[in-house]
């Protein structure tokens, strides 16, 4: 079975850390969840660091600063109404997968920010992957609505994975 994650590693230390696998783990639980097949489906993901993930943010957002992660959906997914459940994509045939989108990952910040939490770094990059994945498949929290669905949801898939509540 091909991965659902296609990750290219541009920062060593996301290697040694073994976000492949654990992007795969966190991805594939976020599908699940939501009951779409993994099978069907396709990620790019980019371990980097801050440097280009701030170049990344300003490019596309106008902020020249690192973040945690970033996500580029294929398309526009999102509900009309505030609350309302995205739309549904659908899987693409066998050997070649529907690309729902892009996600760009910073390690100093993610290392920085777990700490300063006081969490284990796989837990916060976990919950990152998956928020990152719920915005690929039009979840947000622009709106309240759209926020309390998508905090919900992130509790819930968190929560089937053995990871505590992030926003606790």
């Amino acid at each position: 079975m091909e991965p659902l994650v296609d990750t290219l590693i541009e920062d060593a230390r996301w290697g040694a850390f073994g976000l492949e696998d654990l992007a795969e783990a966190a991805a594939g639980a976020t599908l699940a969840a939501l009951a779409l097949p993994a099978s069907g489906f396709e990620i790019s993901l980019l371990g980097c660091d801050d440097r280009r993930i701030a170049d990344l943010n300003a490019d596309f957002r106008g902020k020249p600063q690192p973040t945690n992660v970033l996500s580029w959906p294929s398309d526009e997914r999102g509900a009309d109404a505030d609350g309302g459940a995205p739309a549904r994509p659908h899987p693409g045939p066998a050997g070649m997968p529907e690309e729902l989108g892009d996600i760009a990952i910073a390690w100093e910040t993610c290392e920085r920010e777990a700490e300063d939490q006081g969490k284990p770094l796989r837990d916060h990059v976990s919950h990152l992957i998956v928020h990152a994945t719920l915005h690929l498949l039009g979840y947000d929290h622009v709106r309240d609505g759209d926020a309390a669905l998508m905090e919900g949801t992130e509790i819930r898939i968190l929560e089937a994975m053995g990871l505590s509540n992030p926003y606790e």
